[in-house]
This record gives C-alpha cells, structure tokens and sequence, in this order.
C-alpha cells in the first residue's frame, strides 16, 4: 500500500515521502495515529493542503507564546525559604517551587517550562529562563529570601 508520510519516522521514512509499506501496519498504525495518508489521485493536494494549516497553526502558537513571553520578561518573584546564617538554605527551590511562585503572581506555568540547570540552594537574586514554546523564552527575576 503507497502512503505519504506526514512525519519522520525512524524506520520507515522522512516526512512528505512517498513509501509502499504493508497494509496492516498502515490500516492499523499509520492511518489511525494521523502519521500518513494514503497515496491517491489528490494525496499530493492534500499533503501540501494539511502542510499549509499546519504552518498557520504553528505560526498563531509562536505569536502567543511571544505575547506571553513579552508580558513575562523581567517578572520579578520572591520565593521564601528557611536558611542558616551562612545563606544555605535547608532544603532547595525546584523549578515547581518557582513555576507556583510565578503562579501566584499571575503567570500560569507548568514546572516544565522552568529551566534550573541546578536546585537554588544560597538565598540571593536569580535570572531563570522559562521557556514558553519551541523556542520562544523569556527570563525572570527569582529572590530567595528569609521568610
């Protein structure tokens, strides 16, 4: 059965090929995950059609995610956190520690988007990059303070 794939596959082919594969896998796998369509008389339409709203999908993500990131940048959050008198604090902040903070100001985050290369264990000033989609980041302010 010819199909045409609509993403890469490791295995199998990249996206926009044009491949004979067996038509169990593609009646049963391919075809009911969205991965490909079956290569026929207006397939080629239909791949460039399905290309192009996805494109317009991925453009109207990336402008929101620059909308978000602009209203993110230079937020400024306080988390508090016990310390002893050297500043080491008992325990550490984790990227969830900050996405709540960042919360509880106004900005909705998943922990996920928080990127600590390492736990906050010193109280101090910290610029934390979160990253809204793909590539679009933006950086915050994090003050880890005595409570």
């Amino acid at each position: 059965m010819e199909i045409i794939l609509l993403d890469d596959m490791k295995g199998v082919g990249a996206k926009g090929a044009i491949i004979n594969v067996k038509p169990g896998f593609a009646r049963n796998y391919l075809l009911p995950r969205r991965l490909a369509i079956p290569a026929g008389n207006n397939a080629g339409k239909l791949f460039h059609e399905l290309q192009r709203q996805r494109g317009v999908q991925e453009d109207h993500r990336v402008g929101v995610a620059r909308e978000v990131a602009a209203r993110l940048q230079g937020a400024e959050v306080n988390i508090p956190a016990a310390a002893n008198e050297e500043d080491t604090l008992f325990g550490s902040v984790t990227e969830s520690d900050v996405a709540a903070a960042l919360s509880r100001a106004g900005h909705a985050l998943d922990k996920d988007q928080v990127e600590l290369p390492e736990h906050i264990k010193q109280l101090g000033k910290y610029d934390v990059t979160v990253r809204i989609y793909g590539d679009v980041t933006a950086t915050v302010k994090v003050w880890v303070v005595r409570p």
